[in-house]
This record gives structure tokens, C-alpha cells and sequence, in this order.
């Protein structure tokens, strides 16, 4: 068995950069993936999260399309297409292929959503050779025209049963379509439910599989410890005392609420927090995890938008403060931790009323646990919490920082960060790019950190209003702020709803105690009621008496 990426068949040129950025021996599935990814063959890749997927992709990609001789770069007709389920994860995709293309002369972009296309329609129309795309992004660039997929020779499709988790497999099916039929195409994923399998026999052409471990696999190295609390109050001072040990650890809940208040509490009591949540703009996503990255925060408080996609390195404590409601989030989740021969400790918390679900959701994941009472001032709590570490006096970054481009009082959402250099910026190189702009890491650090994510980028849902200026705004992908702010009504007339730590605009009247609709109106009759249109009311402007049609046509109105 072949021990070297040389042996392999791996080009020198990508032999050194591996061997710069201190990889020398192949992962499992590397070693048994490669030979027939170098060779052309289509493949289906089974393994968990962390088990060196991304460079069993990257180098077979990049080494065929440096080989591809009557290919060349054209505007907006990439030829290798890798498939992300998340923002996170195609981020930390393309940060392990760029290293390695820019060896071989190619271009890599990214694609997603919740940052402005601009950067990116730029990009494609310079010509690159390698997208890493979500789905919902690239397709509707497609529609655009900014991007044409018939030159695409190798495809990817990364953490397939994640896509198909999020609704994305139709999207995915017409963006495959959208490919040669003669390409090579590779589908990595932990699972084949939920459609995966439907995508294998429609695309891949008699596909060598390779399993070396699956979603239920377990690490070594990671201990399991389930903790039973009393009650909220029980359950609080434990997690407080979970979060203040030193090094850094990730705290899971199930909502972005929860998850920004359970991050300002910690914060509060003087522990070194940050949140990572689907309301966060992108820079600030970025920001929170460079500040757990660096050592200025200890503690990441993340909604499932961390389970996959996100690594920091020695992350010894993981912690389920909400339960996930199925296995196979827990086992993401847990992933987080005991990476790359670390070892690594994993926690649920678990109220009264949650111990059956619990109990099941674990049986399904195969891990076995014994459940221990535990509180704040427990030996089990004490001997997780280790050292503890010195208190802080504030934030750990700015409060203005970590709200979305919406919120601050813009326009556009996440398009008006053009700006300011913000998520999306055609300036900085913000978010987006794909190109430049943001830390450069080498592959030894970055392959560790392209292994999961959730939630990041969804398909936009494409919802046009009026803007306050009478311009069209679009929400694009959930979780993100593009267009979440609805600051005009119709006809330009200033809406009463303010975004939050925003003041109203000049002249608006206050907000009322009724709730507004969608349209940025609040019901009748509240202190806030709708503007009147130039020249009198609607109202006033009608007739009176009845109108073609016959008794009561008013009432049909």
C-alpha cells in the first residue's frame, strides 16, 4: 500500500506543497480515493466528518484540470465545480484548493449567498478555473448569465447528505444537469438518505465506491458525558461554569435567540464569549470566529451553523446545551472536538422532561453514556472545567460588529457594505471574494477546517418591496441580513418599524403598541397608523355612494 501522495501519483508540484505546509502521509480515505480519482473514474466517498475528505477532492481536481491541455480560461465557464452545503464550509474548501491551484497557475472563486454577487460576478467574468459554490447562490447566477457550467470537467458534491438536509437536492440536480456528461464526478458524503442515493445513480457513471467510516463512526480519543440538571436555574450555573475553564471550547443551543443571549450572559459574568448565529452578517461571523481563533474569546456559542464547516484547533470541550432532536446533528456537533488525533470531551445537558429523547437520539448514534446528576459545584463539572480561566470587563469585540448590516441602519442589507468595506465589499476584499482578502492560511491549517458546517447558505428566497428611496430591495438567504431590514413602504413614505439599535428616521411617528405587517404597516387604528397619500386619504378619494356593479359593490372592496 502505497504510503507517499507521490506514490499515489500525485504531481510533484502539489507533492511540495503539501509537503511545505508539513502533510506528508495520506489520510485512509486519500490513500484508497485517489488512485482512481487521479485516473478519471468517477467516485462515491464514505466518511465522516474530519476524515480528510477535502484533499481527496482537491488534489485529483486540481492535478486533472492542470493536465486538461485543450482547456483554457474563459469569462463566466469555470471547469471544476465543487458543491457546498454552507458558506463555512465552501469558504474552508477553497482555502485548501488555492494553494494548491496557484502551484499549477489556476484560479479559484467562491459562491454564496448572504454577501453582495458583486465580487463574484467580477470574478467570473475575469475567468477562473475552480468554483466552490452553495447552491442557491450559484444557480441564480446561472440565471443571470453570469455563469455557464458547460465546460465543467470535474465535479464535486461535498457533505451530500447535509445538502439534502436543507432542501438543496433539486437545486443540485439542476445545477448537475447544467454539467457535461462526460465529466468526472466525485460525491462525498457520510449518509445516502434523503435522495443522496438518487443523485449517485443519476450522475455518477459506474462509481468505485470507498468507505472508510461513516457518520456513526467513532473517535477514539472522545469521551462522552451525559449530565442530568434539575432544573433552568441548575442548568444555567453549569453552563456558566463550563464556559469559564481555559482553552477553547464551543457551546451548542438550538436557536439564534438563544444563542446571542446565552453569549451577552457569559459575557456579563465575565467570560470571554462570542456567538455564531444564522443573524449575523458574514463579516461578523468571520470576526467572531477569527476572536476564538486568536485567543481574544475561549467560548463560541453556536447554533448548528458550527457543526459543520468550523474548526478551531484544540477545541477540548464540546457542549450540547440543547440536545439536537436527531443523531446525526449530535454526532456533527461532537465533531467539533478530538480532531486530527486530539482528544476531546463531549457533554449533554439534560433537563427532566428531555431524558427520553435524549436517551434515543444517543441509541441511534450507538454511544453509550451513563447519565450523572451533576450541578454547578460537582466533581464531574469541576474535573470538565479544569483551570479556570481570568475574568474580562467587556465584549470581547465590538456590540456594533456582531449586528447584521441590517440592524446598523442600511438600505440594502449586505449590498450596502460596498460602502463601508463591509461583508461583500468590492473594496477590501470582504467575504465573498474568493480571491483575496482575510487571513491566509496554510493547508496544514485550513484542511483541518473543512470538514462541516450547517445552515450558512440557503437558497435566496427572492422577495422584491419597495425600498425607502423607491428602490428594489432583495432578501436574499435566510439567516443572512441582505434586504432584511424593510425601511420604506409604498410610495417612499417612512416606516414606523426600526431596525434594532437603529432610531426611527426624522419625522416618523413613534411606534404604537400594535403590531405592524409585513408591509411595514401597522394594523389601523395604532398609534402609528398608515401615512396618508398627497392630495387626501385613500378613504376620502372614494365614492360614497355605490359603483357599477350593482347594491353593495362598495362592501366587495
Amino acid at each position: 500500500m502505497a504510503s507517499s501522495f507521490a506514490a499515489l501519483g500525485v504531481p510533484a508540484p502539489l507533492v511540495d506543497v503539501l509537503t511545505a505546509s508539513g502533510i506528508d502521509a495520506p489520510f485512509p480515505i486519500q490513500r484508497d480515493t485517489l488512485p482512481d480519482t487521479l485516473d478519471g473514474r468517477d467516485v462515491l466517498g464514505r466518511g465522516r466528518t474530519g476524515s480528510g475528505k477535502t484533499l481527496a477532492f482537491a488534489l485529483p481536481m486540481v492535478a486533472r484540470i492542470a493536465a486538461d491541455r485543450s482547456g483554457r480560461r474563459r469569462p463566466g465557464h469555470p471547469r471544476g465545480l465543487v458543491l457546498a452545503p454552507t458558506r463555512e464550509l465552501a469558504t474552508q474548501i477553497a482555502e485548501v484548493i488555492a494553494p494548491l491551484a496557484r502551484a499549477v497557475g489556476l484560479e479559484v472563486t467562491t459562491i454564496f449567498g448572504g454577501v453582495s454577487q458583486h465580487r463574484q460576478v467580477v470574478a467570473l467574468a475575469a475567468g477562473v478555473d475552480i468554483v466552490v459554490a452553495c447552491p442557491g447562490r450559484l444557480e441564480d447566477l446561472m440565471h443571470q448569465k453570469h455563469a455557464n457550467l458547460d465546460s465543467v470537467t470535474v465535479t464535486v458534491l461535498d457533505e451530500a447528505d447535509h445538502m439534502a438536509d436543507l432542501g438543496f437536492l433539486p437545486t443540485v440536480t439542476r445545477i448537475m444537469a447544467a454539467t457535461p456528461v462526460a465529466g468526472q464526478r466525485m460525491l462525498f458524503s457520510a449518509t445516502l438518505d434523503n435522495g443522496v442515493d438518487r443523485i449517485v445513480r443519476k450522475f455518477l457513471h459506474a462509481p468505485v465506491t470507498h468507505a472508510v467510516d461513516d457518520a456513526s463512526s467513532h473517535v477514539d480519543q472522545m469521551v462522552h458525558e451525559v449530565l442530568t440538571v434539575s432544573g433552568a436555574d441548575v442548568k444555567r450555573d453549569v453552563v456558566h461554569a463550563l464556559a469559564s475553564g481555559t482553552g477553547p471550547r464551543i457551546l451548542f443551543v438550538r436557536t439564534k435567540h438563544v444563542a446571542k443571549k446565552l453569549a451577552k450572559a457569559l459575557v456579563a459574568d465575565g467570560i470571554a464569549a462570542v456567538d455564531l448565529q444564522g443573524n449575523l452578517s458574514q463579516a461578523a461571523r468571520d470576526r467572531n470566529l477569527a476572536a476564538l481563533r486568536d485567543g481574544r474569546a475561549r467560548v463560541l456559542v453556536a447554533t448548528d451553523v458550527a457543526a459543520r464547516g468550523v474548526h478551531v484547533d484544540d477545541v477540548a470541550l464540546v457542549v450540547h446545551v440543547d440536545p439536537p432532536t436527531e443523531h446525526k446533528s449530535y454526532l456533527h456537533r461532537s465533531g467539533r472536538t478530538a480532531r486530527a488525533g486530539a482528544a476531546g470531551t463531549v457533554v449533554t445537558l439534560v433537563l427532566p422532561e428531555q431524558r427520553r429523547e435524549v436517551h434515543q437520539m444517543l441509541r441511534a448514534a450507538s454511544i453509550k453514556a451513563t447519565p450523572v446528576e451533576a450541578t454547578a459545584a460537582s466533581a464531574v463539572v469541576q474535573r470538565l472545567v479544569g483551570e479556570r480561566a481570568p475574568r474580562i470587563s467587556g465584549p470581547v469585540v465590538e456590540v456594533a460588529e456582531q449586528r447584521p448590516a441590517a440592524a446598523r441602519g442600511s438600505r440594502g442589507g449586505a449590498g450596502s457594505a460596498r460602502r463601508s468595506g463591509g461583508a461583500g465589499s468590492g473594496r477590501s476584499g470582504g467575504a465573498g471574494s474568493g480571491r483575496s482578502g482575510g487571513p491566509t492560511r496554510t493547508i496544514a491549517e485550513a484542511v483541518h477546517a473543512n470538514e462541516a458546517a450547517r445552515s450558512g447558505e440557503a437558497r435566496p428566497a427572492r422577495r422584491r418591496g419597495r425600498g425607502a428611496a423607491g428602490t428594489d430591495t432583495t432578501r436574499t438567504d435566510r439567516g443572512t441580513a441582505a434586504g432584511a431590514g424593510r425601511q420604506g413602504g409604498r410610495g417612499g413614505a417612512p416606516s414606523t418599524r426600526s431596525t434594532s439599535g437603529a432610531a426611527p428616521r426624522q419625522g416618523a411617528a413613534p411606534a404604537g403598541p400594535s403590531s405592524a405587517p409585513r408591509g411595514g404597516y401597522p394594523q389601523a387604528g395604532g398609534a402609528s397608523a398608515r401615512p396618508a397619500r398627497a392630495g387626501g386619504s385613500r378613504r376620502a378619494n372614494r365614492p360614497t355612494g355605490p359603483v357599477a356593479g350593482g347594491p353593495g359593490a362598495n362592501a366587495a372592496r
